[in-house]
This record gives C-alpha cells, sequence and structure tokens, in this order.
C-alpha cells in the first residue's frame, strides 16, 4: 500500500469517499478508512495487491487481506475516473479472486458503501451473493457485505 503506483488509486478513492459520503459516517472517514488496516496485512502470503498500469499510469487496482482461515477480504477495489467503463475493475477483482484460491482461501468477503450502486452492481454481476436484504433503502445500511465461494484450485 505504500508502493508510488498505489497512492493515486487512494488519493481518488479518499476524494470520492468524501464526495459521496460527506459527514455521513463523520470527518476524516474516508481517511480513516483507508489507512484502518496496515499495509502489511496486504503482504504476501495472506495477502496481495494488484495495479494495473497503462502508460506508466496507474489506471485500476485492488487487494485482498486474509479475514479468517478460508476468507480473503478484498479492499479497495477501484478504477481511476477517466478509465471507467472498460471492465478493468472485473478484470482486477478475477485476478485477486484466482491468486486468493490459490493461496487457499475457499471464499471472499467485501463490502461496499450504501451511496455506491455501481459497486453493488458489479459485485451481484460476478457472482457474489448479497448478506443484506436487497429490498431495503441502502441508506439504512451502514455496509453492504457480500460474499463468493471460490473453486477449488488443485495443485499442478
Amino acid at each position: 500500500m505504500h508502493d508510488p503506483r498505489v497512492r493515486p488509486l487512494l488519493d481518488e478513492l479518499a476524494v470520492e469517499y468524501d464526495t459521496r459520503y460527506g459527514d455521513l459516517f463523520g470527518r476524516q472517514a474516508a481517511a480513516d478508512e483507508l489507512n484502518r488496516y496496515p499495509a502489511e496485512e496486504f503482504e504476501a502470503p495472506g495477502g496481495a495487491l494488484l495495479v494495473i498500469q497503462e502508460n506508466g499510469e496507474s489506471i485500476a487496482g485492488g487487494a485482498f487481506r486474509r479475514y479468517d482461515s478460508r476468507t480473503a477480504e478484498l479492499k479497495r477495489i477501484w478504477t481511476h475516473s477517466g478509465h471507467r467503463r472498460r471492465g478493468l475493475a472485473k478484470v482486477v477483482m478475477a485476478e485477486l479472486e484466482t491468486l486468493a484460491a490459490s493461496r487457499g482461501y475457499s471464499r471472499i468477503y467485501l463490502t461496499t458503501g450504501p451511496r455506491q450502486p455501481e459497486a453493488k452492481h458489479l459485485y451481484l454481476s460476478t457472482g457474489y451473493q448479497p448478506q443484506f436484504d436487497l429490498d431495503a433503502d441502502p441508506e439504512t445500511l451502514k455496509f453492504l457485505a457480500f460474499t463468493k465461494e471460490l473453486p477449488e484450485v488443485r495443485p499442478k
């Protein structure tokens, strides 16, 4: 998370959180969320970080960390605003899922905020199961949790 290639994505993510949520979760909520987990939690073997670059620019990325012994938690799935609608988030998620499965995880857990309908749609469209009532007003929920079972990876 301290890699300079990650900084542009995290900086834009902070602006996005502040813009969408304002003071819904309190002042400095975006910064607190982005700094909630130590960078070491995203390092191998329990975690991973993926950044897609184009012409030397970081345009998409994401990470996972150990949630429990069989579950990886996806975090910071992000596509730069100038590169959206190209399927990059799906590429990031598929790569992270494959890597998590190869490291022995059998399940993915993730959360998104109630004011991120694009993320909710992405997760539903890629096979994630909501852990909340889809008919509930998202504004009444602090976060939207999803899970997905991963296929078993057999050693080669």
